[in-house]
C-alpha cells in the first residue's frame, strides 16, 4: 500500500526504544517518531553523545518527549543493566535493533565477553536485549521488534557456519554476516511468538528492515548528530548518482516497520528502489529465512548467552 514517510499516524502515548540512537539511522528515526508525538528512549553507548543527540532532537522537534539510557551492546553486563532500566517502563511499543558496527576493524578484535567484535555488538547483544526485554513487550499490545538488516545479505552470503570468525578473519564477512543473522533472528523471532501463542496483531509481532544505500554525505548536517566533512560531501553527491540517499531516508523503511497499521510480523521493508527510494515491502533472501540456518544461530546463540530465550 501507498505510505508517505512524512505524514505518520499519531503515536502519542506509545514508547519506542532505538539503540544506537544517537547518530546516522538510529537518530533520524528516533526524530522521525517523536515528530509523530511517540516517546523515544535513545539507547547508546555513548552518554555524551546521547545528550548531544537528545538536545538536537529537542531543538528540531518542538515539545519531543526523549530520554536516554546507557548501552552498550557489545556488553552483555551493559545490556542487562539497560534491560533492568527499560523493565521499568509500563509499555514498550517498540524495540528497534538499530545499533552496530557499520566499518568493522581490519583485524580481528573481541568483546569484553570474549565474543568476535562486530557478531557481538550487531547481533548477539541485541539477541540478548530482546530476550531480556520481552516481558515489557508481552504486555504492551501489539508491540513491535524492528531488527535492521542491509542490502548486502544480496551481495555477499553466508550459512553462519562460523559466527565468531575463528578459522579467518575478514572484515566485510565480518559485517555481512552479522547482518544476515539479524534478519535470520528476525524472521525465526515472528516464526517462535506466532508458535508460543503470544505474537500476531495483538501481541508481538517481529519485522525485519533495511536502509538501502544511505550514506553521511547526503544526510542532513545537525552538530553533534551528523557532521560530514566536504570531501564526503563531495563523494556524497557522487554517489547519489549510483542509487545513493541520505540517512533520513534510509530511516523511512525502520519507522514505517515499526508503525505502519498494515504491517505483520515477518515481514520486510526496504526502499522501493532496493538502495533508495520511499519504504515498501520487499523479498527477504532464502538464507534469512532458511529454517535450518535459523535454528543453528539461535542454538548457538543461547548457549553463548547461557540462558533460553523466553519464546
Amino acid at each position: 500500500m501507498s505510505w508517505n514517510p512524512r505524514t505518520l499516524p499519531p503515536l502519542a502515548g506509545k514508547t519506542f526504544v532505538v539503540t544506537g540512537a544517537n547518530a546516522g539511522l538510529g537518530y533520524f528515526t528516533s526524530e522521525q517518531l517523536a515528530a509523530a508525538d511517540a516517546h523515544v528512549v535513545l539507547a547508546c553507548r555513548n552518554p555524551d553523545r546521547a545528550d548531544a543527540a537528545l538536545a538536537a532532537l529537542r531543538g528540531r522537534v518542538q515539545g519531543a518527549s526523549v530520554s536516554t539510557i546507557t548501552l552498550d551492546v557489545a556488553d552483555l553486563e551493559s545490556v542487562r543493566s539497560a534491560s533492568e532500566s527499560l523493565l521499568q517502563f509500563p509499555r514498550i511499543d517498540g524495540l528497534i535493533l538499530n545499533a552496530g558496527i557499520v566499518h568493522p576493524p581490519r583485524d580481528r578484535q573481541v568483546s569484553p565477553d570474549g565474543n568476535e567484535l562486530v557478531f557481538a555488538t550487531n547481533y548477539l547483544g541485541h539477541f540478548a536485549l530482546t530476550a531480556q526485554v520481552l516481558p515489557a513487550l508481552l504486555r504492551t499490545p501489539g508491540s513491535r521488534v524492528v531488527s535492521l538488516g542491509s542490502m548486502i545479505s544480496r551481495l555477499m552470503d553466508s550459512a553462519l557456519d562460523d559466527l565468531q570468525l575463528e578459522t579467518g578473519y575478514d572484515l566485510w564477512k565480518a559485517y555481512a554476516q552479522s547482518k544476515i543473522a539479524m534478519q535470520v533472528f528476525g524472521f525465526e523471532l515472528d516464526r517462535r511468538l506466532r508458535e508460543s501463542n503470544v505474537g500476531g496483531p495483538d501481541g508481538v509481532q517481529s519485522m525485519v528492515a533495511h536502509p538501502g544505500y544511505s550514506i553521511s554525505g547526503l544526510t542532513p548536517g545537525i552538530p553533534g548528530v551528523n557532521e560530514p566533512t566536504r570531501r564526503k560531501r563531495v563523494i556524497g553527491g557522487l554517489q547519489l548518482a549510483i542509487g545513493a540517499q541520505g540517512k533520513h531516508q534510509g530511516a523511512w523503511p525502520i519507522v514505517r516497520s515499526a508503525v505502519d497499521p498494515d504491517a505483520v510480523g515477518g515481514q520486510y521493508y526496504g526502499p522501493r528502489w532496493l538502495t533508495r527510494g520511499r519504504p515498501a515491502r520487499q523479498a527477504p533472501t532464502r538464507t534469512s529465512r532458511d529454517a535450518a540456518i535459523a535454528a543453528r544461530l539461535w542454538s548457538r546463540s543461547e548457549a553463548l548467552l547461557g540462558v533460553p530465550f523466553p519464546a
